[in-house]
């Protein structure tokens, strides 16, 4: 992350000082953040089963556009 001083810091009230506290990760402070997601509780995914995938519906005609 780029820090401009002077800027709203974007975890305390108040401006930028540079403190690069920022960019260190929330699981291990010694560590600086390299975004593998171990911090956030995303739990498990949901998946949806796709069986078919319609063009277009039937009965259709043309593109739903009125021609004048």
């Amino acid at each position: 992350m780029q820090h401009v001083i002077g800027t709203e810091c974007i975890l305390y009230d108040r401006l930028c000082t540079g403190c690069g506290e920022c960019d260190m990760c929330d699981l291990d402070p010694e560590k600086v953040c390299d975004n593998c997601g171990k911090c956030l509780d995303l739990g498990d995914y949901s998946g949806i089963m796709i069986d078919a995938i319609i063009t277009e519906p039937s009965g259709a005609k043309g593109d739903g556009k009125e021609n004048k």
